[in-house]
């Protein structure tokens, strides 16, 4: 696995350095790249693949090959990158408490780590706890319900964020993060497009059909890599023989959560 730095990660740190924040700055670099490995070993752990660690301007970003995930496994995933912060948080507390002197050495990690953890676990997408809301939400009403529930959630932070910026006597991040948060309300899903194999032009040059043996754990997300546009798609469960067309599947998805199994 690979660490990649983004050219603007430098120009932050210059930044906070010109104002005397260094070493602060650096303390929750690590930390976030700490936060993320949490993410990267445990989606290997469940078989998943991830390819790089990204420090960005914000933070840090783990690049993983997540397709098919179920959502207990989304779940974990979401919380492991919190919970290497909470354990960075208990293993400082007890230092703090056998070696009360390493104190002035070690309250920026403290104050990082439960900064990061507190903040991930915010109800807001895409923050850990957002994805964790959004799995539970996906799972109790419809994928549309899902969406708009956590577009409201994020809006009502980020109006909050707003008022703390004037009440922490106009702390500039509270801005940055309710604009990163009000930005993700409003960000639409990639929605589910139809490639139209029924118009007259393409019936006359022929459609070629592709049928696919699956098993009955298929889901729609891996549904997604059999769908080209030459070949219309028919998925066959291998289990119980049942057939979903690709318009029939068309319309599940428009409905269903990615993470879904298909022939359920």
């Amino acid at each position: 696995m690979k660490i990649s730095v983004h050219p603007l990660f430098f120009a932050v740190i210059i930044f906070c350095a010109f104002f005397g924040g260094f070493f602060i700055s650096i303390i929750f670099a690590l930390t976030a790249l700490l936060h993320e490995c949490g993410h990267a070993f445990c989606a290997a752990k469940m078989g998943y693949r991830c390819t790089r660690i990204k420090l960005m301007p914000y933070g840090a970003a783990a690049v993983c090959e997540i397709d098919g995930i179920t959502v207990r496994d989304e779940i974990a995933l979401a919380l492991a990158g919190p919970a290497v912060n909470g354990a960075i948080c208990v293993a400082t507390a007890g230092l703090w408490w056998f070696f009360p002197q390493t104190y002035a050495y070690t309250d920026a990690i403290m104050t990082a780590s439960l900064a990061m953890l507190v903040v991930n676990l915010l109800p807001a997408y895409p923050l850990d706890g957002g994805r964790v809301a959004r799995c539970v939400l996906a799972r109790l009403f419809s994928q549309r319900a899902a969406d708009i529930t956590l577009r409201i959630v994020n809006g009502l932070i980020s109006a909050a964020l707003f008022v703390m910026f004037f009440l922490s006597g106009y702390n500039i991040t509270y801005i940055f993060f309710s604009l990163f948060l009000l930005c993700a309300a409003f960000e639409k899903s990639a929605p589910a497009v139809r490639i139209n194999f029924s118009s007259p032009a393409a019936l006359r040059r022929g459609v070629e059909v592709k049928c696919v043996l699956v098993g009955d754990e298929l889901t729609f997300r891996q549904a997604l890599r059999y769908l080209d546009d030459r070949r219309y798609l028919i998925l066959k469960c291998a289990s119980s023989g049942r057939e979903i067309s690709q318009d029939e599947l068309y319309e599940l998805m428009c409905s269903r959560n990615y993470t879904d199994k298909v022939f359920d």
